[in-house]
């Protein structure tokens, strides 16, 4: 097999393509390992970016052929449930060339010396990186003649590929390129998360993606909160993700030919459980005016923040109330009747909410009450008294008649003359009545009283004469009394 320098080669097998994959191939040239492929690839440190390895058939080409590639090549395959398949070709490389005496080129550390030669005599030697001539500097020298070149720590910008003019009064020739190996990096390291977001929901996938500038490409580590994980290469899948899992992460690049690495900053990811099962419960249920209550707001999840409302309204909060522990509880020092209504509570979080409701009724009275009626009343008609009050709940009512009872809500009464349903009693004044009958005390036990007279010569009865008609006074048993 010949080739000249500076092409490619082709090994092939004679193998056909198998379903299975060989369990290893070996490839060798003389006692050097160009690769050794089984569950991972090894490649020697001279055949880095030269060679692509079919793993189908177990062929192998070589690019930027030099004179000291050279020799026999060498192959063993071990298919999966068969014998070892062995081979070898020799290769024979001919023409003019460069020599690149310097292998595994480190980047601000490795040198490297390119020698060009060819027949002749008067020879003038130009070098030519790409397009542009090298000339010498403090990194790059020319010596003997121009014929050898020689960088010092050389750079990525230093592969080329290299050519080498040789010319004399009566001819000229170029060499073929030569393309330099340099290892450099890692560096640039950047790491993404996918879906891009302040926070992820509880049980979601989330894949994190490290990459950087390097040559060969880095070998990526992972780390969680500065604790290496387990997990290797570019991509790190966290699925079903739990809340424990939140954190920051970080991925760290390794070159394993220049030993150096480089560490990313940390990204955060912060994982939240959804809000579900909101609810509002009260110290007590029963909310009776003066005491002091607490209503607690809460569920289940990641609360963030929780809101307050009152029959459908933001809540505005009244002297007697207080918001404590994050608005997770509304402190009532002294409910008022005036506290009644729906309560929601909203709680939330950047991804979910729920809402809960609680309707508070707060018994208070009786107060205010009053006994209303017509200023007069004419004989043959009916009068009719109506005893009120402000009162949840509603209250209970008892009629007294010269300090008799006699009716109350829970009773029916038939008296003489006398209709009393609940809040108001009808009393039929008829011809023959005595004023004495009437004039007498009805009170309506809560208590208030009124006095009715029969004035003298007239059928008319009328209500003994007052500035205000019906006065109200507050006793110390918190019953409220009034006298027509």
């Amino acid at each position: 097999l010949n080739a000249a320098v500076g092409a490619t080669v082709m090994f092939t097998t004679t193998l056909t393509p198998s379903d299975k994959p060989f369990l290893s191939v070996v490839w060798t040239f003389g006692t050097k390992n160009i690769i050794t492929s089984s569950s991972v690839n090894k490649t020697g440190p001279e055949y880095e970016g030269r060679i692509t390895f079919f793993m189908s058939t177990g062929s192998l080409e070589l690019r930027n052929l030099a004179l000291n590639d050279s020799g026999e090549y060498s192959v063993s395959i071990v298919p999966d449930g068969e014998s070892v398949e062995a081979g070898s070709t020799t290769l024979k490389v001919l023409g003019e060339q460069m020599f690149d005496i310097s292998f595994n080129l480190v980047e601000f550390n490795s040198s490297v010396r390119l020698s060009c030669s060819s027949s002749g005599s008067s020879l003038s030697f130009l070098w030519l990186n790409s397009s542009s001539e090298v000339t010498a500097s403090d990194r790059v020298q020319l010596t003997d003649g121009g014929s050898i070149l020689t960088i010092v720590k050389v750079t990525r910008y230093d592969q080329g590929p290299f050519r080498c003019r040789v010319s004399n009064p009566v001819s000229n020739g170029t060499s073929d390129p030569i393309t330099l190996s340099i290892s450099y990096g890692p560096e640039n390291i950047n790491l993404t998360i996918s879906p891009s977001q302040e926070y992820h929901v509880e049980g979601s996938d989330i894949t994190l993606s490290c990459s950087a500038v390097s040559r060969p490409a880095a070998l990526f580590h992972w780390f969680l909160n500065g604790d290496l994980l387990s997990d290797t290469g570019p991509e790190l899948r966290l699925m079903n993700i739990q809340m424990s899992q939140s954190g920051d992460y970080s991925c760290q690049a390794f070159n394993s030919k220049t030993l150096r690495s480089e560490t990313s900053q940390p990204a955060a990811v912060s994982v939240l459980e959804r809000i579900s099962g909101a609810f509002v419960t009260p110290t007590t249920n029963l909310t009776i005016e003066g005491i002091s209550v607490n209503l607690t707001c809460d569920a289940a999840g990641s609360v963030f923040t929780r809101k307050w409302m009152k029959d459908g309204s933001d809540l505005t909060l009244a002297g007697n109330m207080n918001l404590y522990d994050k608005n997770k509880v509304l402190s009532f020092n002294s409910l008022k009747s005036t506290d009644t209504g729906e309560y929601s509570c909203k709680i939330s979080n950047p991804l979910s909410n729920d809402e809960a409701k609680y309707t508070m009724v707060v018994y208070y009275g009786p107060e205010n009450v009053q006994i209303a009626g017509p200023s007069e009343i004419h004989v043959g008609e009916s009068f009719t008294l109506t005893c009120s009050a402000d009162s949840t709940p509603s209250a209970t009512y008892t009629w007294i008649l010269n300090g008799t009872e006699i009716h109350n809500s829970r009773t029916s009464t038939a008296v003489h003359g006398l209709s009393v349903t609940g809040t108001e009693m009808v009393l039929i004044v008829g011809v023959g009545i005595t004023r004495a009958k009437h004039n007498s005390l009805i009170a309506c036990l809560l208590k208030q009283h009124a006095a009715l007279y029969i004035l003298p010569n007239r059928n008319v009865f009328q209500p003994k004469k007052r500035s205000m008609p019906y006065s109200t006074y507050k006793t110390s048993n918190r019953y409220l009394t009034g006298q027509l």
